[in-house]
């Protein structure tokens, strides 16, 4: 959606919420008004007055149709009904009760504020404050006509008329600032999409950034601990593997939702995958508590999760001194949780050097860019616990 039209949007949607607002509170007038002349008929039994719930129903009928839609047609019928059902109130409740000497009587007061509250066609201020004076004005005039004809003294209603002074500061308001709202909007948009921006940028450095530490320095690692004479074919495959994936540059797409459910069988999951490869790698790896709760994540976060481990199974054959290490799942409502688990010498983590990438690139940030957090236990000389903790998906799979 471009800048122009997302302006518009916005500008109609509050005209809309104050055309709503204005339509049920004359709602509740038209319903105060019935409510109010039954008690007035059930006070005098004898006097004539539930005549005047006719048109009273039939204005509250057709604010119904006014609120639906919102043309010219519906306004003007709208007060012209709405005149005449003030102008019957008047005259019945005036000749019906001689004491009622007064334009303020709450009915005539509440189908008064209905009149003004009509709105009318089109979502401007201008178009708004016109109707609504137009609306007083025919409330005024009708409830002049009855005072009139039944010889009643003149008073002006204040309720009336301190809604229509409130309609027109809270339009012309609107219209005084909308010209600032509107210059303003295009800044907002630019900021939001320069969040936006940094927001993928930041990600795409983080996976690069950890892509850079799996392959390329993963394989000069490995090189480099290789005997003279020729490479495995197995370290081969997997340079000219990762080497296909640098170069046609697929790892900078987002990942696609997949259709398949990994709850179903885990072991097509990232984190299967990784724990295949440490076992290739004569790495003894045990898979303890409900693998199948990897199924409740996101493609996204499952393969952040696999490369995490991945990375966690490589430090444990490169630095743990051991053959073994325990791969822990939890699943709960929230979160999936991964445990890494190893006897090892142990380190740590603040005196590891700032070249060195794999914890902070491959598990913490990689995890970090997908919503999850990572814990780390470590003692020198006792081993190496990470926590590996990212959200759950409902959507995705059965927790099983």
């Amino acid at each position: 959606m471009s800048q122009g039209q997302s302006q518009h949007v916005g500008l109609l949607a509050v005209n809309r919420a104050f055309s709503r607002f204005a339509h049920v509170t004359g709602y509740v007038c038209l319903a105060g008004g019935l409510c109010e002349i039954a008690d007035y008929q059930t006070a005098a039994p004898t006097a004539l007055i539930w005549p005047v719930l006719l048109p009273l129903g039939v204005t509250l009928a057709l604010l119904v149709f006014l609120d639906r839609w919102r043309t010219t047609f519906y306004s003007i019928l709208f007060l012209a009904v709405g005149g005449v059902s003030q102008y019957w109130v008047s005259f019945s409740l005036l000749t019906a009760f001689p004491s009622v000497r007064s334009s303020h009587t709450l009915v005539l007061s509440l189908v008064a504020v209905s009149l003004v509250l009509v709105c009318g066609p089109g979502f401007v201020p201008t178009s708004t404050i016109i109707w609504g004076v137009l609306g007083y004005a025919v409330g005024l005039a009708a409830s002049l006509s009855a005072m009139l004809v039944t010889r009643a003294p003149f008073s002006l209603d204040v309720i009336p008329l301190v809604v229509v002074v409130g309609l027109v500061l809270v339009e012309s308001t609107d219209a005084i600032t909308r010209s600032r709202r509107i210059a303003v909007r295009p800044e907002l948009d630019r900021a939001v999409l320069d969040d936006e921006l940094s927001v993928l940028r930041y990600r795409t450095e983080v996976r690069a950034a950890a892509l850079m530490h799996d392959t390329v320095l993963g394989h000069l690692s490995a090189i480099a601990a290789t005997v003279d004479g020729a490479l495995p074919t197995r370290l081969t495959a997997e340079m000219q593997r990762d080497l296909a994936v640098l170069i046609g540059e697929d790892w900078l797409e987002e990942p696609a939702p997949s259709t398949d459910d990994p709850g179903t069988d885990w072991r097509r999951s990232a984190l299967m995958t990784a724990v295949k490869e440490a076992r290739g790698l004569s790495l003894t790896v045990d898979v303890t508590g409900d693998p199948g709760a990897i199924g409740r994540l996101t493609t996204e976060r499952d393969q952040a999760v696999g490369l995490a481990v991945k990375q966690c199974l490589i430090n444990v054959l490169r630095h743990a001194q051991v053959e073994r290490a325990e791969v822990v799942i939890i699943g709960s409502e929230a979160d999936v949780s991964v445990m890494v688990i190893d006897a090892g010498r142990g380190f740590s983590e603040e005196l590891i050097a700032s070249d060195r990438l794999g914890l902070r690139q491959s598990v913490r940030r990689r995890i970090e860019s997908v919503g999850g957090e990572v814990t780390l236990w470590s003692t020198p000389g006792r081993g190496t616990s990470i926590l590996i903790r990212v959200p759950a998906s409902a959507i995705r799979g059965k927790h099983g």
